[in-house]
């Protein structure tokens, strides 16, 4: 069809709801009912594989665990744009142990590995490359070499999750490197300018 616009009579009969006398256009129609992946950024633990869905003020956040796939889906942003994920995961989780944090910018889903202590080198279980999805290589840790992982960073982890605000009543396990007090080498004093 090659009609930019659509009268209310034709809608109407198409199934969409116009006011007589206005006209809609078939995009403004598509993007109504169309849904598009939310970008992401995801991340391996020994235990956890985190993903965060950078979505800004988002509404009806609806995650749903399966034990080889997930689920993502809300409305975004001022214009309420809808994003839906559906994730083939690499390997299986435990749905019930596996949980979600919503703050103002994002969405922070925490799944816990079936089988803990296998590495996975993808998120998906396709090896297909994904525009929406990207490596958090800010919070990525090569933690097969280490014989003891420190599990008190879990714990620090879920304490500043539930410091930052967002949906009440979730725990999530801490990263390494989160709430560190340890002095950085750029910690140094600075010398007086002249």
């Amino acid at each position: 069809m090659g009609l930019r616009g659509v009268s209310g009579a034709c809608c109407a009969f198409l199934g969409g709801s116009v006011a007589p006398g206005t006209r809609r256009t078939v995009a403004a129609e598509t993007a109504e009912n169309s849904r598009q992946p939310a970008s992401a950024k995801w991340y391996d633990r020994r235990d956890y594989v985190f993903i965060e869905f950078c979505v800004e003020d988002s509404k009806d956040v609806n995650v749903n665990f399966e034990k080889s796939k997930l689920t993502f889906s809300c409305l975004g942003g001022s214009d309420n744009f809808k994003h839906l994920n559906e994730i083939d995961l690499f390997n299986n989780i435990d749905p019930n142990e596996s949980k979600h944090k919503r703050t103002d910018r994002s969405i922070l889903c925490c799944l816990r590995k079936g089988e803990s202590g296998q590495a996975w080198p993808r998120l998906t279980k396709e090896r297909a490359k994904l525009n929406w999805l990207s490596v958090d290589f800010n919070n990525w840790k090569d933690w097969e070499d280490d014989s003891d992982e420190d599990m008190s960073n879990f714990d620090r982890f879920s304490e500043m999750m539930n410091n930052m605000g967002g949906d009440d009543d979730v725990d999530l396990p801490e990263v390494d490197g989160a709430d560190d007090d340890s002095p950085d080498s750029d910690d140094e004093k600075m010398p007086d300018l002249e």
